[in-house]
């Protein structure tokens, strides 16, 4: 990046802190801050170890400074700036959740575009609100928008202040679905049956939330599928198993079609086939429903993590608070297209042209000298993709 571009994006980031009112994160004070200069050279270089009180007033700060990045500390100590982690003296920390479209297993990179990136990721996000939420039951939380390429979600419950890295890792396993065992998702009940001496034992799925309600909701969608064929194109989807052969398909088909009603209760174990076609679908919920978060972030009560407000250096796209009722709706590609870039165009040189979605349009960028319209410009200023153009 020349330094005439970069003169040119401090200077816009100057002019937006001066408008931008920026709400601090709880006990502000007690945290960590840190942020990313604009300097020149490939290498970027993090200033951290500093407190809110050496920082000044926040807005003076941003406005003086106009960084390229701003962080504060998911942790609170006893004294945030001392240059070492031991000195700090910790004594809580949110638990942060950090979903990066790079990350992505359903994401190609270099061939879906940006927007088609953080699509995937916000579905990555609402599967794992439903963990947080549901599975969780936690209250406190805030979404956020990284400004890049994903979602941070900040979850500030009491019960969780207290956790130490190996306890956050144990939540990072069950939201990734790592080490989910089928048995464990097994009820047994004791049935007294008419006529019986000795009662006997029932085995069920739990349905009735975490990991044994996505698997029996898997489950039963193959099931109520695999009902709606044919018999032939039944038995030929049944075979598509390793292990099960033309007599095994057979007997799975006649179970589900005499036990629809016992499955959706849960009682996958009416039939042995029945039973073993329902444990592969532990697997398929995993793959389907875990949330693919980044576990260094959630397991680092010492973290930095980026300040809802701020302006992302890498995007010139501001760092987006989202309302939980308003995230199905919240389009980062529109809503976090900073106000103060809006409304006028400058001369950029192109290096490397494509299309850009921006602003709620498609804008196919050539290489060279033009005029564009400047949220589009500190967009690929940004990301490497142009520069100021000489007055």
């Amino acid at each position: 990046m020349e330094e005439r571009t970069r003169a040119y994006l401090r200077g816009r980031f100057r002019d937006h802190y001066r408008r931008t009112e920026i709400t601090l994160p709880p006990e502000a004070n007690e945290r960590e801050w840190g942020y990313i200069p604009w300097t020149e050279g490939p290498k970027t270089r993090m200033v951290r170890h500093r407190s809110l009180l050496e920082l000044g007033s926040l807005e003076d700060f941003l406005e003086r400074e106009r960084p390229q990045h701003v962080y504060f500390s998911v942790g609170r100590y006893r004294d945030p700036g001392a240059n070492s982690m031991s000195a700090k003296d910790w004594r809580s920390s949110d638990l942060v959740f950090d979903l990066d479209a790079d990350h992505l297993p359903s994401v190609t990179l270099g061939e879906d575009s940006y927007a088609e990136m953080l699509e995937k990721c916000k579905d990555a996000l609402f599967r794992l609100l439903d963990f947080l939420e549901d599975d969780f039951a936690f209250e406190d939380l805030e979404v956020v928008f990284s400004g890049g390429r994903g979602y941070h979600v900040h979850v500030r419950d009491e019960c969780v202040q207290q956790l130490e890295s190996d306890h956050r890792r144990e939540i990072v396993d069950y939201v990734r679905g790592i080490g989910l065992e089928y048995d464990a998702l097994i009820e047994t009940e004791t049935v007294a049956g008419l006529g019986r001496k000795t009662p006997t034992q029932r085995r069920h799925l739990s349905i009735n939330g975490g990991w044994g309600r996505r698997t029996h909701r898997r489950f039963m969608d193959y099931v109520d599928d695999l009902l709606d064929l044919e018999e032939d194109a039944a038995l030929e989807k049944l075979q598509s198993f390793d292990g099960i052969g033309e007599g095994k398909a057979q007997a799975t088909l006649n179970a589900a079609r005499n036990n629809r009603t016992e499955l959706e209760a849960g009682n996958v174990t009416v039939h042995t086939a029945v039973s073993q076609l329902a444990e592969r679908f532990a697997g398929r919920a995993v793959e389907a429903d875990n949330a693919p978060i980044d576990e260094p972030v959630t397991t680092d009560t010492n973290r930095l993590i980026r300040l809802p407000g701020s302006l992302h250096g890498g995007s010139a796209l501001e760092t987006r608070r989202i309302d939980r009722n308003n995230l199905a709706e919240f389009d980062p590609l529109v809503d976090a297209v900073p106000e103060t870039f809006r409304g006028h165009e400058i001369a950029v040189d192109v290096n490397r042209g494509g299309k850009v979605e921006l602003g709620g349009d498609i804008f196919t960028v050539q290489e060279g000298d033009q005029s564009l319209p400047e949220y589009v410009a500190m967009f690929l200023m940004a990301r490497g993709r142009a520069e100021k153009e000489k007055e």
